[in-house]
This record gives C-alpha cells, sequence and structure tokens, in this order.
C-alpha cells in the first residue's frame, strides 16, 4: 500500500531472515521483469537507492535601468545637480551567491529487498525518487545545516541593495503655471521653483515652524510622505529615473568527482548572466573536492561470483568542498557531506527480526544513519 504525507510510505511484507540485498548493481535477467529495477514497491519486492550530494548554486543579479528626465540639461541650472547623463542605460550586478546541498538518488547504488509473507510488517519510507529514508519511523522534514567556511572581506558580490526609485508620473505633481509655459526653459524654471516651495515646506513641518500645523503624528507623516512624493516626481524629470530589478539563477552541480575549474557561468555587466560558452562575460568558477575524509573500500575481486548478502545497506559519507571564484579570488566555499565520497556500510538483517522492532532514522541528505532503536515487543 502507498501513502503520500510529504515523503511516499511504503507498508511492505519483506524477508527480515535473511533480508536479501545486492552490492553489485541490479541488471536485467530473463526470470525478472523490468518494472523490478525501479524504486518501489513490486509483487516481488522492493528497490530502493541510497542518496548523493549535489550542490545548487544561487546567483542572485540586479538589473538597472536608468532613464533620462526630459529636463535633464537644465539639472545643474536650476538644481545644481551635476553629471546628469542624457543617454539611457542598463547595467547589471551580481547582489548575492548562495550555495546548497540537494540530495539525489544515486543509481550507481541500487539495492533490493525480497518480500516474505510469513514476516511481521514492517513500514520502510523512501522518499519522493526511490531513496531509503527511513524504517518504522517517521520521516523528519529538518533542514540540513549549511556551514560557509570561507567569506572573503570586502568581497565585492556580498549582498548591498540600492534604493529602487518608482516610475511616477511627474505631470500629475506640476503646476498650472509650468503646464502653461511657453517654453521647454520656462517649464523648467518654474518646476525647480515649485521643488524648492516643496523642500521648504518639509523642513517647516520637520521644525515645528509651519502655520498649519498637523494636529497629531499621523497627519504629520502622512503630509511628510506627500511632499517626499512631489519632490521625488518633478525632481525626476531633472535627475531622470532609476528602476532596480533582481532575477534569481539556479544551477545544480551533481559531482561523481572531483571538479577543478568548471565554468559555472558567464557574466557581463551590460549583459547580465550569459552561457558559459559566451565570451562576452567573465568566467566564473566552481570547484569541487573531495576531502577524503573516509577510507577508501578494499578492492573487489571482479572473479569472485557475489553472493546476496542478508541486511540493509546505508552510506558511510564523506565531505565535499565546493567553492565559487571569479579567478581571482574564493567568493564563498561551503562543505557538506557528500554519499558518493564515502562507502557503503551493510546493516545486518539480525537487527530486523521478530525478537525486536527496530526502527532506523537516515540522513535523508547523505544516507548516513542517524538514529537506530531496537524495541524488544511486550
Amino acid at each position: 500500500m502507498i501513502s503520500k504525507i510529504g515523503k511516499r510510505a511504503l507498508l511492505i511484507f519483506f524477508v527480515l531472515s535473511p533480508l536479501t540485498s545486492y552490492l553489485s548493481p541490479l541488471t536485467s535477467s530473463a526470470q525478472t521483469v523490468s518494472s523490478f529495477y525501479q524504486p518501489g514497491v513490486t509483487a516481488e519486492g522492493a528497490v530502493y537507492f541510497l542518496p548523493k550530494t549535489a550542490v545548487r548554486v544561487t546567483v542572485e543579479v540586479e538589473k538597472t535601468t536608468y532613464t533620462p528626465g526630459d529636463l535633464c540639461q537644465y539639472a545643474e541650472r536650476y538644481l545644481r545637480l551635476r553629471d546628469v547623463s542624457p543617454t539611457p542605460s542598463v547595467g547589471y550586478r551580481i547582489t548575492a551567491i548562495r550555495q546548497e546541498p540537494v540530495a539525489v538518488a544515486d543509481t550507481t547504488k541500487r539495492y533490493a529487498v525480497k518480500f516474505d509473507p510469513r514476516t511481521s510488517a514492517t513500514n520502510i519510507r523512501l522518499s519522493d525518487d526511490g531513496v531509503l529514508v527511513g524504517i518504522n519511523t517517521e520521516v523528519r522534514g529538518e533542514k540540513q545545516e549549511v556551514r560557509d567556511y570561507t567569506q572573503p572581506k570586502n568581497n565585492p558580490l556580498t549582498s548591498h541593495s540600492s534604493p529602487l526609485t518608482s516610475k511616477l508620473n511627474p505631470r500629475q505633481f506640476m503646476s498650472e503655471d509650468a503646464l502653461a509655459a511657453g517654453s521647454t526653459s520656462k517649464m523648467a524654471e518654474l518646476i525647480a521653483q515649485d521643488i524648492y516651495e516643496i523642500r521648504d515646506s518639509r523642513n517647516q513641518l520637520v521644525r515645528g515652524q509651519a502655520d498649519n500645523m498637523p494636529k497629531d503624528g499621523e497627519q504629520l507623516r502622512l503630509m511628510l510622505n506627500q511632499l517626499n512624493l512631489q519632490d521625488r516626481a518633478l525632481t525626476s524629470l531633472f535627475a531622470g529615473t532609476t528602476v532596480s530589478d533582481t532575477t534569481r539563477h539556479t544551477f545544480l552541480i551533481v559531482p561523481d568527482s572531483v571538479i577543478v575549474r568548471d565554468i559555472l557561468f558567464r557574466f557581463s555587466q551590460k549583459l547580465g548572466l550569459v552561457d558559459a560558452d559566451d565570451l562576452a562575460g567573465v568566467p566564473y568558477y566552481i570547484n569541487i573536492d573531495d576531502l577524503s575524509t573516509v577510507p577508501a573500500p578494499a578492492p573487489v575481486d571482479p572473479r569472485k561470483k557475489l553472493k546476496p548478502i542478508d541486511g540493509i545497506f546505508v552510506n558511510i559519507p564523506g565531505r565535499l568542498r565546493a567553492t565559487i571564484s571569479d579567478g581571482q579570488q574564493a567568493i564563498i566555499t561551503s562543505e557538506f557531506p557528500a554519499g558518493q565520497f564515502g562507502n557503503v556500510e551493510l546493516l545486518s538483517g539480525s537487527l530486523f527480526n521478530k525478537r525486536f522492532t527496530t526502527r532506523l532514522w537516515l540522513n535523508p541528505l547523505s544516507g548516513a544513519i542517524e538514529r537506530l532503536d531496537a524495541e524488544q515487543p511486550k
């Protein structure tokens, strides 16, 4: 029977003594239907995967669009604003780069368990992609800890957002005289006078010197907000408008071995993120290092015939280090547990006999044992 509550629970009956699993990847045979090799449960048994760790990289890119104002040529003359560009422009910058571990099914670690109706009912739980996450227990959806070991100081990619300027319609705040002006120069002069009057009124309110002071703080706040809105809208006719928008780009790297300076993406200040083979952008690299925290498994004699082994397989994960750099300095470096850089261990089938009710929790990211309880029935 199959039920879904976040994770997929498979209630099955299987051989506990012996539990039949195979160290080698399952291969097809004339006696076994092909559906047996898919993760889940069939009439003959259950198939499960162990996980391996992928690295998900998220890059946030801010796009800034500048539009010059209609009166930009008078900005310095009337408002003393210098270096106001009359040319529209678009620019990009990276505001943040993050990486986090993600578990994916390791199809090279695929094992089978045969069923036997003579055994007691045992609840095996698989994730949606067939990864074994627990036996006789509820799966805990805990967030995996992510530790960044290196974050260079003065990092140019550290997130720091600039204030966004909303696009307003300045004409709704222009006076009748300014709208009726006979020339652009006269219009600019009248609008500049209105801007200075707005700023003077705001200063009087702040100092408490206005003729008609508001009765309470909320009314004062509303009046100041309206004056600020008028000031910003009319000033944009001279200074122009700047609108910013942030987009997120996600990359998934599934390393099966060490990765040395692979181009993750390229970035251009004029085009934003571009393809890895687009030379218009500066390359950003990713390195994956195997920290070799787990000894290598003993070599297997290929001439030796593998026999069915009694038990449940779990990961003894190693660790990987993921580093993203721009070719000159490391931007972010993180370490994660990684089942693909470790070994596989066998839990004896004797742990799952009729004398005990054994509960097993596996780490959903690494496939390692988090907890193992054995309770003798009353």
